[in-house]
């Protein structure tokens, strides 16, 4: 079967989420990379927290980017990427830049996954008014 156009776009989107979850957020995490936990620090959150974040953000990336456990996954990265912007919110962070990325991220984990995947097309279609 040959992939089209949407497919393909849809494995870009999926391929730069996940390569930047690992570069931008796990990498730092999983490596004690001071600045991860300065920023967690920064937040609210013991340094001690670190780690596990980073694990946990590994784990639901790898199910993500397979393709049988790819929904669970996103599901999973839901709950993470809304405690993220929870925590942006009550530390007060700028909205546009800080609160409301766990959305872009969100849009972009969920949009690369639903041009991939014919079966979740069909669950959410997109639909023109009047059609």
């Amino acid at each position: 079967m040959k992939a089209t156009a949407t497919v393909w776009v849809g494995r870009v989107m999926s391929a730069l989420f996940v390569l930047f979850m690992l570069g931008a957020s796990v990498t730092p995490k999983l490596m004690g990379m001071p600045i991860a936990g300065d920023i967690l620090e920064g937040l609210g959150w013991r340094r001690e927290y670190v780690l596990p974040i980073g694990v946990a953000e590994l784990i639901f990336t790898l199910l993500y980017a397979y393709r049988p456990t790819s929904v669970l996954g996103a599901v999973l990265f839901m709950g993470l990427l809304g405690g993220a912007m929870a925590t942006n919110l009550r530390a007060d962070q700028p909205l546009f830049s800080h609160t409301l990325f766990s959305i872009y991220l969100a849009l972009f984990m969920w949009g690369g996954l639903w041009l991939r995947d014919e079966k979740l097309r069909a669950l959410f279609p997109w639909r023109r008014q009047g059609a």
